[in-house]
């Protein structure tokens, strides 16, 4: 248990500018991690084993990629009681995103509006970050680390593609899994690649890749791609039948929306930008239920989007998701939320909790 309650650490972080606390958290997280310190954030993991994709995750509660985009703070992360983290999104270049401000709280609805654009320092200091993260060496069930990778803005749609291979054999020898992110609405024209053909001749070109990577350093490294919420259901089973078709190992639902339905009239509403929390939940549950129908009972769904509390854990589990992931709900409700939600998806699952 965490010694500083986190109302008041919250109440401190959401007196600076959304960035600047999410900053100084990352700071604080990548200064304390592996110190005595760690005992202020700290949550015990839930003992609750699953395997998907042959991996073996010791919980069902995640971390989602985009808050420590460089991979600074993994094992920070999992001392908060994660059962896996992922992080970046990292693209093969360094590059600063987009102009500030880029980050807006809508507290009301327990939700943020982020337009960042991949801001992150490239992908050489990413994996050296990475390597540097000491919890494999740890005892008990080592926590599981998925590698986020996306595509320089600079890069034009057209050669995306260059950029995820580059990506995938950077950080493959150092992933648990590796994720190809298609559905941040903040780097332009990166949703176009989620459509019929695009997503087609890119997952081709990933699974190809991966054969080679394979060969190369002797093992098998699951590929997850991530999808946006804003999909329609025939766009999903589109989707659902193409990750089928090149053997990618699950799917990611979800990431941002576009929508502001949920949120209209509320202060920086109309930001462009991705909306995260809890206006999300709805649609994000949506798409797993259509991805669960259309992929059938055995194939991987991790399950994220406007987890606040351990009843929307718990929904997204009954919508079809075999894990979940936190991010906003870590923001606005602290660690706490991730043992509380292991610990009540446990309890719903069992006697059956080894999972699918």
């Amino acid at each position: 248990m965490s010694l500083i309650p986190y109302a008041l650490s919250r109440a401190l972080l959401f007196r600076l500018d959304p960035e600047a606390a999410h900053d100084v958290t990352i700071d604080m997280l990548a200064r304390t991690q592996n110190t005595p310190l760690t005992c202020t954030y700290s949550q015990p993991r839930v003992d609750d084993p699953v395997t998907l994709a042959g991996l073996n995750f010791p919980n069902r509660v995640g971390m989602a990629a985009g808050l420590d985009k460089n991979a600074r703070c993994i094992d920070g992360l999992g001392a908060m009681g994660f059962g896996f983290v992922e992080v970046g999104t990292v693209t093969p270049l360094a590059q600063p995103g987009n102009p500030k401000p880029r980050m807006f709280r809508l507290p009301a609805a327990n939700a943020l509006i982020n337009r960042m654009g991949f801001n992150n320092d490239g992908l050489d200091a990413f994996i050296a970050n990475v390597q540097r993260a000491t919890f494999r060496s740890k005892p008990g069930m080592p926590l599981l680390l998925g590698l986020n990778i996306g595509k320089n803005a600079a890069t034009p749609i057209e050669k995306a593609t260059d950029d995820y291979l580059i990506g995938l054999a950077g950080v493959y020898p150092h992933a648990d899994y590796v994720t190809i992110n298609i559905s941040s609405p903040n780097t332009k024209n990166l949703r176009a690649l989620q459509s019929d053909e695009a997503l087609d001749a890119l997952l081709g070109a990933i699974a190809a890749k991966r054969e080679q990577l394979a060969q190369q350093h002797g093992k098998r490294v699951p590929i997850f791609v991530k999808i946006a919420p804003d999909l329609d259901e025939d766009q999903v089973k589109v989707i659902a039948a193409t990750l089928l078709r090149h053997g990618m190992d699950g799917v990611i639902a979800t990431n941002t929306t576009l929508s502001r339905e949920a949120v209209q009239g509320l202060p920086h509403a109309e930001e462009a930008g991705g909306l995260s929390g809890a206006p999300v939940l709805a649609s994000s549950n949506r798409v797993i239920r259509q991805l669960r129908a259309a992929l059938g009972k055995d194939y991987p769904i991790i399950g994220v989007g406007g987890i606040l509390s351990t009843a929307d854990a718990l929904s997204k589990i009954e919508a079809g998701a075999d894990v979940v992931q936190i991010y906003t709900g870590l923001i606005y409700k602290g660690p706490e939320l991730v043992s509380q939600s292991a610990e009540a998806i446990k309890n719903r699952l069992q006697p059956s909790s080894k999972g699918r």
